[in-house]
C-alpha cells in the first residue's frame, strides 16, 4: 500500500479521500489556494501546502505548482479528485514523468476518451453500441445539413471537444440546422478552442444510465452496476440513484457488459465511468441505450454505488495505483438495497439557479447529532464559512439508504427538507418538490422533467402563515429576553406604555401580539400567539428571523416604517449584481422596451456565465454597465421601469 499521497483538489472530495487513506494508515498532503487557507479539508490533511491565489487558474489548475508541492512534502502518489486537473491526460504525463504515481487512467486512456467523436469511432469499432449519427472529417455545412436531414428530425449538434452541454443545440426541423450549427460551432470554439461537432439521433424520451467501471495493472476489469443521472438541469445532474428505476436484469447484464467491454477497449486502469443514453419511450431495454461519453475519474455521484456495494471505491483507486489486483472478482459483488443523492447548491433556484455568495451564518442538521445518522452528508463548509466566486458553490452531497426505492426517496425528501441553512440561498426547497412530484416517487422520469415541469420547481411557495406566526414568536421571544437582561429604570418606564410594546392594543380584550413584519421587501402581519412547529433561528444580531420550512428559508424583519433610500428589488425594477462578476456582454440600451425574460446583460462569476433578465414588461430606465467591467455584490446594474 502506498505510504502517501497529495490531494489535487479541495473541498468535498479532498476530505473525502483522506477520510479513506486515514484508515488505511496513508499519509495526506493537502494544497490550498488564499481562499482556502481555513478550509476543513487543509485542517484535517497530515501536511498541506499553499500553491497560489484564490482563481483557480492560479492554484488549482496550476500542474507544476502541484508537482512541485508533492516533491516538497515527499508525497508517493497523486490523486486528483474530479474537475480541475483530473481529466488532463498532460498532467497525468508530468506527474508520471516526475517519478510519481499517478491515481487514475493511463494519460493514452484519458486521450482516447477525450474527443466525442473519436471515443465514439472507438467504441464503434470495439462492438459498443453508439448512437446513430455523423462524426466524420467533413465538417462543412452543406455536408452536415446532408447528414443532418438523413438522420431525420429532431437532431442534436453536439460539440466533439465538448461537456456541460456547452456546444450542445437541439434542431427541430430543417430550417433552423443551419443557425442552429453556426451557433454551437461559435461556442465550442469559444469554450473549447475547437468548432468540430458531430450529429446524433434526438433520442425523443431519454435517461441517462451510467456504469461504474473499474480496472487495475493486471488486466482485471470489473462493473460495479449502473446509476441514473436522469434528473438534470442544463446538462447537470441533480439527483441520482443507483439501481436504476425499471432495470430488468436482461437490460442491465447489457450496459454492464456493453460498459466492460468499453473499459477493456482503452487498457482502463482505476475508477471510470461509462455514460449511456437509452430511449424510455418504450421502457428500458437493452437494444435502445447507447454509449455516450466516457468520464476517466470518480464521479460526484459515486457515493451511491458505494452505499449499494457496500465498497469504498477510494480505497479501490488506492489499492490499483499501489499495484494490487481488485479487491473482488465480478460475481462477488452484489446490489443491496437502494441509493440516492442530492446535490445541495448555495444557488437560487427562483433566480434561474444562480450562484448565491455570502457567509453560512446559520448551518445545523438534525442527523449530524444521531448516534447512527440516517443521512450520509459528504460537505467541506461548516457554520461560519463563506461561500465564495472562485468556486463551484456546492454545500453537501445528501446520500441515503435504504431496503427500497421508496424508502429511499422518503429518506432524501425528509433530509433535504429539515436542512437549516442561512444566509445564502440554496436549493433544498427545489429538491424538496423535485422528490414529492408523482412522477419521480413512480420512477418515471428522464431527462427533460425539469422542463416539462417549468416554473412550478424553481419557484418557491410564499411563507405559510404558520411560517409568518413563528417569525413573529421569534422576535417577540427576543424582545423579552433583551428586557429581562437589560431590566432598568428607564426600560422599565418604557414598559409601561402600549406604545414601546410589541403588543397591540385592543379595546375590552386583552392585548394581542400581532406584528407587521417585513419578507422580501413585501408588509406581512404574524401573530405571536398562534402556534407553529417550524424551526427558526436569529441572524445579523438578532435582526433577521429565520424560519425553516421543507427546505426553505423565509427572512423576515420587523417592519418599522422606514425604508433604506438604497433598498431595491426585482419588484421594483432594479436589477443587482447577485454576485461579484466580470460583465462579459451588454444586449439592451438605455430607453429600450423590453419584455419579461429579454437578456439585459452576461455576468461572468463562478466560471459560469450568468444572464441577468427584464423581471417584467417595461422601459430600461437606467444602465449602469459596461463590457468588461468588473462589479461588486449588489451593484444596480440596471433598473427597468414598469409599463403603465
Amino acid at each position: 500500500m502506498l505510504k502517501s499521497v497529495l490531494i489535487a483538489n479541495r473541498g468535498e472530495i479532498a476530505r473525502r479521500v483522506i477520510r479513506t487513506a486515514r484508515r488505511l494508515g496513508v499519509r495526506t498532503v493537502a494544497v490550498y489556494s488564499d481562499a482556502d487557507a481555513k478550509a476543513l479539508h487543509v485542517r484535517e490533511a497530515d501536511e498541506a501546502v499553499h500553491i497560489g491565489a484564490s482563481p483557480a487558474k492560479e492554484s488549482y489548475l496550476r500542474g507544476e505548482k502541484i508537482i512541485a508541492a508533492a516533491k516538497q512534502t515527499g508525497a508517493e502518489a497523486i490523486h486528483p479528485g474530479y474537475g480541475f486537473l483530473s481529466e488532463n491526460a498532460d498532467f497525468a504525463e508530468a506527474v508520471i514523468n516526475a517519478g510519481l504515481i499517478w491515481i487514475g487512467p493511463k494519460p493514452d486512456s484519458i486521450r482516447a476518451m477525450g474527443l466525442k467523436d473519436a471515443a465514439k469511432k472507438l467504441m464503434n469499432d470495439a462492438g459498443v453500441p453508439t448512437t446513430p449519427g455523423y462524426l466524420g472529417e467533413d465538417q462543412s455545412e452543406e455536408r452536415l445539413q446532408k447528414e443532418a436531414d438523413a438522420i431525420g428530425y429532431p437532431v442534436l449538434i453536439k460539440a466533439v471537444a465538448g461537456g456541460g452541454g456547452k456546444g450542445m443545440r437541439k434542431v427541430e426541423k430543417k430550417g433552423d440546422f443551419k443557425a442552429a450549427l453556426q451557433s454551437a460551432k461559435r461556442e465550442a470554439a469559444s469554450s473549447f478552442g475547437d468548432d468540430r461537432v458531430l450529429l446524433e439521433m434526438y433520442v425523443q424520451r431519454p435517461r441517462h444510465i451510467e456504469v461504474q467501471v473499474f480496472g487495475d495493472t493486471h488486466g482485471n476489469v470489473v462493473h460495479l452496476f449502473e446509476r441514473d443521472c436522469s434528473l438534470q438541469r442544463r446538462h447537470q445532474k441533480v439527483i441520482e440513484e443507483a439501481p436504476a428505476p425499471g432495470m430488468d436484469e436482461a437490460t442491465r447484464k447489457a450496459v454492464t457488459d456493453a460498459a466492460v467491454l468499453a473499459a477493456k477497449a482503452v487498457n482502463y486502469v482505476g475508477a471510470g465511468t461509462i455514460e449511456f443514453i437509452a430511449d424510455a419511450s418504450e421502457g428500458l431495454r437493452g437494444d435502445r441505450i447507447w454509449f455516450m461519453e466516457m468520464n476517466t475519474r470518480l464521479q460526484v455521484e459515486h457515493p451511491v454505488t458505494e452505499e449499494i456495494t457496500g465498497q469504498d471505491l477510494v480505497e479501490w483507486q488506492l489499492r490499483v495505483a499501489s499495484g494490487e489486483k481488485l479487491p473482488l472478482k465480478q460475481e462477488e459483488l452484489k446490489v443491496n438495497g437502494w441509493a440516492m443523492e442530492a446535490r445541495l447548491y448555495a444557488e437560487n433556484p427562483d433566480a434561474g439557479f444562480l450562484p448565491s455568495i455570502g457567509k453560512l451564518e446559520w448551518m445545523y442538521y438534525p442527523w449530524l447529532y444521531d448516534d447512527t445518522p440516517a443521512v450520509r452528508m459528504d460537505s467541506a463548509v461548516e457554520q461560519g464559512d463563506t461561500i465564495t466566486p472562485n468556486y463551484d458553490p456546492m454545500i453537501a452531497k445528501l446520500v441515503v439508504h435504504a431496503s427500497t426505492r421508496s424508502a429511499a426517496v422518503e429518506k432524501l425528501r425528509n433530509a433535504c427538507a429539515s436542512m437549516e441553512i442561512a444566509s445564502v440561498k440554496t436549493n433544498a426547497g427545489f429538491l424538496v418538490r423535485c422528490l414529492t412530484t408523482e412522477e419521480f416517487v413512480n420512477g418515471g422520469i428522464d431527462t427533460q422533467f425539469l422542463a416539462n415541469h417549468g416554473d412550478s420547481l424553481t419557484q418557491r411557495p410564499a411563507p405559510s402563515l404558520g411560517a409568518k406566526d413563528a417569525a413573529a414568536a421569534r422576535f417577540v421571544s427576543a424582545s423579552q429576553a433583551k428586557a429581562g437582561a437589560l431590566r432598568t429604570a428607564e426600560t422599565m418606564t418604557q414598559r409601561a406604555s402600549p406604545w414601546a410594546r410589541l403588543e397591540g392594543f385592543r379595546l375590552n380584550s386583552s392585548p394581542s401580539r400581532d406584528l407587521r413584519l417585513l419578507h422580501e421587501g413585501k408588509t406581512v402581519v404574524a401573530s405571536a400567539e398562534r402556534e407553529s412547529d417550524l424551526k427558526t433561528a436569529s441572524i445579523a444580531n438578532g435582526a433577521i428571523a429565520v424560519v425553516f420550512d421543507r427546505g426553505e428559508a423565509y427572512e423576515f424583519t420587523l417592519d418599522t416604517g422606514e425604508r433604506d433610500a438604497n433598498e431595491a428589488s426585482a419588484g421594483d425594477g432594479a436589477i443587482l449584481s447577485p454576485m461579484p462578476g466580470k460583465i462579459v456582454s451588454v444586449a439592451a440600451k438605455a430607453g429600450a422596451k423590453l419584455k419579461k425574460g429579454d437578456p439585459i446583460l452576461v455576468l461572468e462569476a463562478m466560471k459560469m456565465e450568468h444572464t441577468l433578465t427584464a423581471p417584467f414588461d417595461g422601459k430600461l430606465a437606467e444602465l449602469n454597465a459596461k463590457p468588461g467591467a468588473q462589479v461588486s455584490e449588489g451593484v444596480l446594474l440596471a433598473k427597468l421601469e414598469a409599463d403603465a
